[in-house]
Parts: structure tokens; sequence; C-alpha cells
């Protein structure tokens, strides 16, 4: 039996990588953990090895949010970007240059974040288009699957014990 919760990533185009997994929580509860720069802190740390040592968001249109994680072996990365869109609590889209050393990996992408509640258990779906299929390449090689899938592993942890409450 396929389990709901697992992280899903598909390429429907060339440039476009879609990323879908639900949780059991309600939308807001969702949309506040992946918007509150305290609570991101918490679960978008990547896979082991990984801490987030930056997490700065000026949640507005218009407004920036800077990211930068940390590995054990002193290797460092980085995203920011410029919030395009917010429709609280079910859609944001930024724009995001992911950097890994001193060079931007995969130059500006766009992604679409949207979230919808069924019976109280939300779906995320979140599509990020690239400027050319070599930039989404590259994005999926770098091992996005594996990061994205522990932070979302995390954020169900955290949504499971603000529930709790």
């Amino acid at each position: 039996m396929e389990n709901p919760a697992a992280l899903k990533v598909s390429t429907p185009t060339d440039c476009e990588i879609v990323m879908t997994r639900e949780f059991d929580a309600p939308r807001t509860l969702v949309f506040e953990a992946m918007s509150d720069p305290e609570l991101v802190k918490q679960w978008c740390t990547g896979p082991p090895g990984w801490a987030m040592v930056e997490c700065s968001t000026d949640f507005r249109v218009g407004g920036g949010f800077r990211h930068a994680w940390r590995h054990t072996d002193g290797t460092e990365m980085a995203m920011h970007g410029i919030h395009q869109a917010i429709d609280s609590p079910e859609r944001v889209v930024r724009t995001e240059i992911f950097e890994f050393g001193c060079d931007a990996q995969a130059g500006e992408q766009v992604s679409t974040l949207v979230l919808v509640e069924r019976l109280g258990r939300t779906h995320l779906t979140v599509t990020v288009r690239f400027p050319s299929k070599e930039a989404r390449d590259a994005t999926i090689a770098s091992g996005m699957e594996r990061g994205a899938g522990a932070s979302y592993d995390q954020l169900a942890e955290l949504l499971a014990a603000r529930s709790a409450r």
C-alpha cells in the first residue's frame, strides 16, 4: 500500500519539478509552519548532517527571504528570493536562487506552493519552474529530493506536536 504522506517528485515538463506530500494537519497550521521563520528553522533542515543557520523572511509581496544551511563538514548552501504572490493560507509564489559554495546552481527559478485541505488533511504541491532543462537536472542531481523529503518528514513531526496542543 502506498504511503500518502511520502514525498512524491515528478518532472512533468523539461523545466519543472513537482513535489507533492500530504500532512495530517489543517491547512492554516501547515501554512503557518511554512511562513513563520521561527517554525521554518525547526523543520527545514534537510537530510542528516545539515542544519539551518539562517532563516530570514519579509513575508509580504515584494518581500525577500534568505535561508542558509551548513553541513557538519563545513559545506554551506543558501537560497534567497522575492515573494511574488501570497494568498493565505493556500498559495505562495516566489523566486528562488539556490547558492552552493560561491555559485548560483540553477539561476533564478519560480516556486509555487499550493495547499489544499480535505477532511482535516492538507495536500501540498510545490511546482518549481527552472530557466532550462539543464538547471532542472542540476537541481535533481544535487540531492534535492532527499533534502526536501527529510525536511517534510520533520515538518510532519512539528505539525503533529503542534496539533496535539
